[in-house]
């Protein structure tokens, strides 16, 4: 259905075709996936997950449809960025596709309809079964992003399975510097104060775009200040040889070109922690074998969203036999050990 309906979808603004969706799914008309393989069960900071396969940040903004993303088959969902207050974001167009490239740039900025909007959601499904996570933004014009975080926090996490503290995307100017050193140390501080005795998993997640001193730095900070793993990675500015002519657009690249620099980020975050934090992988996934690699290179489990731009969903069912069939082909009996022995 995804192929006959794909023109149609690509004929539209990115962002148009997006809020279509977005309003399809809302209606609940989503079909429900096959039960999943066994093998693919396993865990992820306490969280314990049908399959290792999540719906990264960015598509579900304001936790509207994440009931429906995991029919659709997605282990766990994360919804957001959500900011303390609503905000616009940046101006539009923002979102752009990369046919050629199979790849996706977005300058969005954090559009948000707000913490009170999120927690309406996220109080609706409470009781109801799937694991959805909330990703935590600043807004744009704070003088405390860190007390952003905080408030997002206070609010939000008792009704989520997990917390996501966004101090990566490249499209709010300055919110990166809070993956410097005592920046860092100083946020994961208030933060994990803020959490208290909540038993929410905390994630931080990071750049792929490091300077070579900040790889141990940002891991030390982490395992120093107790979060509970870390999401490997954002979109990335960098631009490497790209075919479209919307190469030259400013914004967080994803999708097929970020995946050799996700994969690299991962594999340095691994060697940094020394497997002492649950690494989420997240860029450029859009096979099983795509997953495989990162599990093998240590993720607990894997995010996407970009493929399915160019995939429909049908993708995730295809991720996940594809995915059981590696594990099985070389002998693991789970996920979680084929990630406990990377290559």
């Amino acid at each position: 259905m995804f192929a006959a309906l794909r023109p149609l979808l690509f004929a539209l603004d990115p962002e148009a075709a997006h809020n279509l969706t977005l309003a399809a799914l809302k209606t609940g008309l989503v079909p429900t996936a096959p039960a999943d393989d066994p093998i693919l069960a396993t865990n992820l900071a306490g969280l314990k997950l049908p399959n290792p396969i999540g719906l990264a940040a960015g598509f579900d903004k304001d936790a509207e449809v994440p009931d429906a993303m995991l029919r659709l088959g997605f282990g766990f969902v994360e919804c957001g960025s959500v900011t303390p207050r609503p905000q616009p974001g940046n101006p539009k167009p923002r979102l752009f596709r990369l046919v050629e490239d199979a790849a996706v740039i977005n300058r969005f900025g954090f559009n948000s309809r707000g913490i009170e909007y999120a927690h309406a959601r996220l109080s609706a499904r409470q009781g109801k079964a799937g694991i959805v996570g909330i990703n935590l933004g600043a807004n744009k014009d704070s003088e405390d992003r860190t007390g952003d975080y905080v408030t997002g926090l206070r609010a939000l996490a008792p009704l989520a399975s997990y917390v996501t503290v966004n101090i990566s995307s490249p499209n709010t100017p300055g919110l990166r510097a809070l993956q410097d050193g005592a920046a860092l140390a100083e946020l994961i501080a208030r933060v994990m104060a803020a959490r208290g005795r909540l038993d929410v998993p905390l994630f931080i997640k990071v750049a792929p775009d490091q300077g070579e001193d900040d790889w141990a730095t940002i891991a030390r900070a982490c395992i120093d200040g107790g979060v509970d793993g870390l999401i490997v990675s954002n979109t990335t500015v960098s631009r490497p040889a790209l075919a479209s002519r919307h190469a030259h657009e400013a914004g967080g690249l994803s999708g097929k070109p970020l995946k050799p620099l996700a994969l690299a980020a991962l594999q340095r975050f691994r060697a940094e922690t020394g497997g002492a934090l649950p690494l989420i992988a997240v860029g450029g996934i859009a096979s099983g074998q795509d997953a495989y690699d990162r599990i093998r290179a240590g993720a607990s489990a894997v995010q996407l969203y970009s493929a399915l731009v160019y995939e429909g969903p049908g993708l995730v069912s295809r991720i996940k036999a594809e995915l059981a069939a590696l594990l099985r082909r070389d002998g693991f009996a789970s996920v979680g050990e084929a990630a406990q022995r990377p290559v």
